[in-house]
């Protein structure tokens, strides 16, 4: 699957997949900013959301696939490859596969299993008619009766765009991602030991990673670290940039 992505920046090869309902665009300001440092920020999209393929397969292994093809394509050897959420996920099981890295970092996941939570989000993508709405403004209306969170449906909602004929379009693939939703919480098996350093970041105002998880996280890679940014939530990169990027060099570079 030829994966769209984006590359800014000369230096030391970085990866950068984004999570669910999300593209590229999602860590692309911090991207940006990594840039300056001697890197070659590669901002992938994943299949089924922003421009790249949509496919009727959803799951971690295709996806670690999708990734390995287009380091194999693009020729990048032992790049640094980070995930957000369902990519930090991607990045973990990419690991329990292939060997083509120098180091990972995860942002704000953890291998375990994690319980369906986005029905609120499904629900509201399939109540939206997009091939029938009028504005964004409709469709807007329609999604804050299922999302009341103004940034949650912000974040969402950039996934509309209006097509050359003038009507609206999503960019993720919903029928895909909603009737496969249970699979962006699948466990990651640590079939392996990963060796390489591994960076876990985590929002000091998020649930996703907890003490107990980065003590289990240890056994399956025993020379990982992890960063706690205080008062960024699940959108680490989104919420405390600066921050975030600091940390980020600092294990890089």
């Amino acid at each position: 699957m030829n994966l769209y992505f984006r590359r800014i920046g000369e230096g030391k090869p970085l990866i950068v997949l984004h999570g669910v309902f999300g593209s590229s665009d999602n860590l692309y300001t911090v991207s940006k900013k990594l840039a300056e440092k001697d890197l070659t920020v590669y901002t992938l999209d994943a299949r089924n959301h922003g421009q790249s393929p949509q496919n009727d397969e959803l799951t971690y292994e295709a996806m670690a696939a999708d990734l390995d093809e287009f380091l194999t394509k693009e020729g990048i050897e032992n790049p640094v490859i980070m995930g957000h959420s369902m990519g930090g996920k991607t990045v973990m099981q990419y690991a329990q596969r292939y060997d083509n890295f120098e180091k990972l970092i995860i942002v704000d996941i953890a291998p375990r299993f994690y319980p369906t939570h986005h029905d609120h989000i499904i629900a509201g993508l399939n109540a939206i008619p997009i091939n029938e709405i009028q504005s964004r403004k409709e469709a807007e209306e329609i999604f804050e009766e299922y999302v009341p969170s103004f940034a949650e449906r912000q974040f969402i909602l950039k996934n509309i765009y209006r097509t050359d004929d003038g009507n609206y379009a999503w960019r993720i693939n919903v029928p895909v991602i909603s009737a496969n939703i249970h699979e962006v919480g699948s466990e990651i098996i640590s079939d392996r030991l990963i060796e390489k350093p591994v960076l876990f970041i985590r929002g000091g105002e998020s649930s996703y990673i907890t003490d107990a998880d980065f003590k289990s996280i240890q056994k399956g890679y025993p020379n990982a670290e992890m960063i706690t940014i205080e008062g960024a939530n699940h959108w680490v990169h989104a919420t405390k940039p600066m921050e975030f990027i600091k940390a980020v060099e600092d294990f890089v570079l």
